[in-house]
């Protein structure tokens, strides 16, 4: 079933409907990989200019319901979603800025102790450490 099918059938299943605009917010964010509501407004925007921020947020709201896409927080300022199957943790640099990415399964051993010590199941999807990058430490030795 193609992307399109998926949603129209998911929104169906839940008595909601299909909209033109659900759709290009969606192929937005997985276009741009990572993106704020800004960014994904923007881009929709390129072909649709009528549609208004208030519409990215409902429909960005409602794909995140349906589990199509999930936002994190990667420092101060609004949240950036992803699609579903961009699955990875994100490494902040509070010096730079510079966001990298690292397998989910890196969360591996601290989510099985988590789990195992305090029976909390870690969603490392929606993850974002907060640090300081190689080339910002190596600034500082250098």
């Amino acid at each position: 079933m193609s992307d399109q099918g998926s949603l129209r059938s998911t929104l169906h299943q839940r008595g909601m409907r299909m909209t033109p605009q659900r759709q290009m917010v969606l192929d937005a964010v997985r276009e741009l990989g990572h993106a704020t509501p800004e960014q994904v407004c923007k881009k929709v925007q390129d072909t649709a200019p009528t549609i208004n921020i208030t519409t990215i947020y409902r429909a960005l709201d409602l794909l995140e319901q349906l589990g199509l896409v999930r936002h994190t927080h990667l420092g101060h300022g609004a949240p950036t979603y992803s699609a579903e199957e961009h699955e990875h943790v994100h490494l902040a640099c509070h010096r730079c800025g510079r966001i990298d990415e690292v397998a989910i399964e890196t969360m591996d051993e601290l989510a099985d102790k988590l789990l195992r010590e305090h029976g909390f199941a870690l969603d490392a999807t929606h993850l974002a450490l907060s640090g300081t990058c190689r080339e910002c430490r190596n600034a500082d030795i250098g």
